[in-house]
């Protein structure tokens, strides 16, 4: 709780400077926030506390973030530690974390994939679901209900899942693509075995 003190304890002489920055005095503050000059000089003196309800008229004269104006910590990495699934001889990777809703994947199809039924989906299958992709490098065969469609770096394909579809690498080098999923297209591209 100490560090939580220190960055509210912090806040009253960082919105002073910042009036004084601006060369405005408390009166003119007080007119352009509507909040009273009293409250004004309680917060900058560190005698109260500042809540979001004063925070953001100050922010937005300021035109500083709330979190600047707070100094707020930083949040957590940002970065997506990734950990990449074998499936049926392909590589997966995930490069979303939040659950639900749309996801995005790496995928990387080695040649000739899928060798026989190794893959578990002997022919075209649907499912719930939307599905968006773009071929980083290699080349993509993907059956679409009666469409024989190659698909070559920098091409985009999206689909409704409902039309039966297969994907495939008929080139001699791995291929790899970007895919959005929602829910059902993960569990059936990602999840199931």
């Amino acid at each position: 709780m100490a560090d939580f003190d220190d960055v509210l304890d912090a806040v009253g002489p960082r919105l002073r400077t910042l009036r004084l920055d601006l060369g405005a005095t408390l009166a003119e503050l007080a007119e352009s926030t509507g909040i009273s000059i009293s409250t004004l000089s309680r917060l900058e003196s560190g005698r109260r506390r500042p809540s979001l309800e004063l925070l953001l008229p100050l922010a937005r004269v300021h035109q500083v973030p709330l979190d600047e104006l707070v100094d707020a910590p930083e949040t957590g990495d940002p970065r997506v530690h990734v950990k990449a699934i074998t499936k049926h001889g392909a590589t997966i990777v995930p490069l979303t974390r939040r659950p639900g809703g749309v996801r995005a994947f790496k995928q990387v199809l080695p040649p000739g994939w899928p060798a026989g039924s190794t893959c578990g989906t002997p022919g075209p299958q649907s499912h719930e679901g939307y599905e968006w992709m773009y071929v980083l490098s290699g080349t993509i065969r993907l059956l679409l209900g009666s469409r024989d469609i190659l698909l070559s770096a920098g091409e985009v394909v999206e689909f409704d899942t409902r039309t039966p579809h297969l994907m495939s690498n008929p080139g001699p080098h791995p291929a790899e693509m970007l895919c959005l999923y929602g829910p059902p297209g993960e569990r059936m591209h990602v999840r199931s075995s």
